[in-house]
């Protein structure tokens, strides 16, 4: 790949005729990005993003999301309350497809930068419920995926036993996870329109003087289908101070009856994450990812304590959790890797704007395209073929997974003593809420200062 931004920007003219380009920039993170990307922008004063793709994997990506942002009629999007990329047109450049959107503003923030409190936290939440809270005819009509909850289930179980039968899962892990999946209870949902997988970095905010930072787009539609909300809650296993604040601003967002199970699953897919990588890496033959997957999850194992992922232990066992527990493994069980956005969309000098100084300092609107996710490009390119056979479920990139263990040095330790979000927004204090914002702030600065060495 490598490909000029004046070469990518020819892509707009195919892909929407009559279009004028006037300029063309390209967007990337100064690292090995899965698409070759770029800005259009044009005499009408619009900005478009052009991605491509040459490989299977990252041509199957673009083909789904050019899908799912299709399904996405007016009325569809009217019912969320922040942007979704606009649909433009599909394209060839040489060989690989070419995908243009439209370019959304905003800036985004890392998992474990995301702070609790009023801001970021709510609005993530929030945002998530909307999504869920979407008609099942948008995924439906476009012949899209959909998985009941015994389904997803199912899906799981077999994971499990394929990466048992490597022999290179800790037997603790086995047992806690096979449990799970043996616990009625935990599968009693209602499947929900999902984006397969939210990120942290498929939000964009802009900053609110008064509210803090408030999402305003969400980005990376490729895995829309219909299956099991925790699918999208996740991530929150990278992002301890706001996990939290963000399950209860879901709750309070989401209208349908409460799903008791929610957290635990949310937790059990984070976990088998590390399941899915070594099972990918025996299924090609790799010995270094097969060594990889198994060092992560003795670490994982190490970590835990003898809690079970059950409805009752995520309502009492706190920091028993498996996820609070991954902060005690040892540093040294794991590589440490760089957490940075090794993304196709953006550069993170271009997601600030020089303004004056005040009192605190404020990040201004950005301009970001749509697909930030951190990626290794080495595996991703190298696993390509391979992921769509891993039991029909896509093998996510471990990169931000693994900040789990390695990445979160230099973050503010979690404050163990924070009492639980109210039900209610006026649960902040005046005192709570500036110190919010100025821990969201503070941690776009120090993401914007590394970003830049």
């Amino acid at each position: 790949m490598g490909r000029s931004p004046f070469t990518l920007a020819a892509a707009v003219t195919a892909a929407l005729p009559g279009a004028e380009v006037t300029g063309a920039r390209g967007l990337s993170a100064g690292g090995d990005g899965r698409f070759d990307s770029a800005v259009a922008s044009l005499a009408d004063g619009r900005e478009l993003a052009i991605r491509v793709a040459d490989d299977d994997e990252t041509s199957r990506e673009l083909a789904a999301e050019a899908i799912a942002l299709r399904a996405l009629t007016d009325g569809a999007r009217a019912m969320l309350p922040f942007r979704v990329p606009a649909y433009i047109g599909e394209t060839r450049i040489g060989d690989g497809r070419a995908l243009v959107t439209e370019l959304l503003p905003g800036f985004q923030i890392e998992a474990a930068l995301v702070p609790a409190g009023r801001g970021a936290a709510p609005s993530m939440g929030a945002s998530i419920a909307a999504v869920h809270g979407l008609p099942t005819s948008v995924v439906r009509g476009a012949g899209l995926a959909t998985r009941t909850a015994e389904e997803s289930r199912a899906e799981l179980e077999r994971l499990i036993d394929t990466a048992a039968a490597t022999g290179r899962v800790p037997a603790r892990l086995t047992v806690r996870w096979r449990d799970a999946i043996a616990d009625d209870d935990l599968w009693r949902f209602e499947s929900t329109v999902v984006l397969g997988g939210v990120q942290s970095t498929s939000f964009l905010f802009t900053d609110d003087p008064e509210l803090g930072p408030e999402v305003v787009g969400l980005l990376g539609w490729h895995g829309l289908s219909v299956g099991d909300p925790a699918l999208d809650l996740s991530w929150l296993s990278a992002a301890p101070d706001a996990s939290e604040d963000v399950h209860a601003a879901y709750a309070r967002a989401i209208d349908r009856a409460p799903d008791a199970g929610l957290e635990v699953r949310a937790r059990l897919l984070a976990e088998l994450e590390f399941a899915r990588w070594l099972v990918h890496g025996d299924s090609m033959r790799r010995p270094d990812i097969v060594d990889d997957a198994a060092a992560l999850l003795d670490a994982l194992a190490e970590g835990l304590r003898t809690d079970d992922l059950s409805i009752i232990d995520a309502r009492s066992a706190g920091v028993d959790s498996a996820m609070d527990a991954l902060d005690r493994v040892p540093r040294d069980a794991v590589a440490e890797v760089d957490t940075s956005m090794h993304t196709d969309a953006y550069n993170p000098e271009e997601l600030w704007i020089d303004v004056p100084e005040e009192a605190e300092s404020t990040p201004a609107d950005t301009e970001s395209p749509e697909s930030p996710r951190t990626v290794d490009t080495h595996r991703s390119h190298d696993d390509s073929a391979h992921r769509a056979e891993m039991l029909n479920v896509e093998t996510e990139d471990l990169s931000e997974a693994r900040s789990i263990f390695a990445g979160t040095q230099g973050s503010a330790p979690r404050d163990e003593t924070r009492p639980p979000a109210s039900n209610t927004a006026s649960a902040y204090d005046e005192s709570d809420s500036d110190e919010a914002q100025r821990a969201a702030r503070a941690a776009l600065q120090r993401w914007k200062s590394s970003s830049s060495e």
